[in-house]
């Protein structure tokens, strides 16, 4: 944790473009550089409550498709952010008869610089539509509920959970005399470069792989999110790939003029820039040992987060050598 705190330090003091750190909590969540090379405007939080003790969710989950996932979702009153540990999320669909689906629990994540957080769980939509998400929350400041409504898709732009990962030629830095002509990262770890996806698709470790542009954010989350891979990195290096892919194809030419940045191809083929309004968010996928998307991340997600989904992919026999546990846990 104190590599990564240093990291974010290094970072803050390296570029002033992180001072515009969440002025308010829509840009929290929009995050991140758009698609296009010139910055798009934030998202707006999904409802406007009239009552000044109600709550506002803001949606950080944006593409759902058939099928369980993660959501993750931020809650605010005009007293400030929600940060009870839990909530409560009932997923209930619209379009059509239907019973509500199961409660479950949402975990509050607390985000870097402890300023922002996110509620996150893993709900199951089984079938397309409309749904809304029913939320409660203990919330001292007023009222105890809210709703969110969602669109789930048949089919999402990016690769789906179970579908076996794009064999894409990321960049890596053997190809490359500098490390700033394959990323933005002001403080780069060069173990995230070693290896191509195709590479790591094709040997016998899980992988995780993080798309995005450290430098370029119009938010503070998308270089924490690579440092949380690092961290993850460090925590357990042996047991799984690493790789970041930067979204901009030319950092190194880029000099803090966005109009000359290049989307990369990486980021095209993985259907990024195929998504809706997309904000250049960071999208974290956890592979399994055979190159198939065990878990997925849309914006920013914890390093506890990461290792849970890790630990599912790490095999047994893995874990067994490395922690000298005789049950396989880590």
């Amino acid at each position: 944790m104190n590599k990564m705190i240093e990291r974010v330090a290094s970072r803050a003091r390296k570029t002033r473009l992180l001072v515009l750190a969440f002025a308010t909590l829509a840009i929290a969540v929009a995050v991140a550089c758009s698609s296009s090379a010139t910055p798009t405007a934030a998202p707006q939080p999904t409802s406007v409550p009239a009552d000044p003790t109600a709550i506002t969710p803001v949606l950080a989950t944006t593409v759902l498709e058939v099928g369980e996932q993660r959501i993750a979702f931020l809650l605010t009153t005009t007293k400030g952010l929600i940060k009870t540990p839990t909530a409560m999320v009932t997923p209930v669909y619209l379009d059509g008869e239907g019973a509500a689906s199961p409660t479950m629990e949402a975990q509050f994540n607390l985000w870097p610089y402890g300023i922002r957080g996110s509620y996150s769980t893993y709900a199951n939509f089984d079938r397309t539509g409309r749904w809304r998400l029913d939320v409660q929350v203990d919330n001292p400041n007023g009222v105890n509920e809210v709703q969110i409504e969602v669109e789930v898709l048949g089919k999402s732009p990016v690769p789906a959970l179970g579908s076996r990962a794009i064999l894409s030629d990321s960049k890596i830095l053997a190809d490359y005399e500098s490390i700033d002509e394959i990323t933005t990262d002001y403080s780069p770890d060069p173990a995230l470069y070693r290896l191509t996806i195709k590479d790591a698709v094709e040997n016998d470790l899980p992988s995780v792989i993080v798309f995005a542009s450290p430098a370029f954010c119009t938010s503070p989350t998308c270089g924490p999110q690579v440092d949380a891979v690092s961290e993850l990195r460090e925590k357990h290096p042996d047991q799984a790939n690493y790789i970041h892919v930067e979204i901009y194809d030319n950092p190194a030419e880029i000099q803090g003029n966005l109009d000359r940045a290049e989307i990369s191809s990486v980021a095209d083929d993985w259907g990024l820039t195929a998504i809706e309004d997309y904000f250049n968010e960071s999208w974290t996928f956890i592979l399994d040992a055979d190159g198939q998307i065990d878990d997925r991340f849309e914006g920013f997600a914890t390093m506890d987060e990461l290792e849970a989904a890790l630990k599912k992919v790490i095999p047994r026999v893995s874990a067994d050598y490395l922690t000298g546990s005789e049950d396989g846990t880590i």
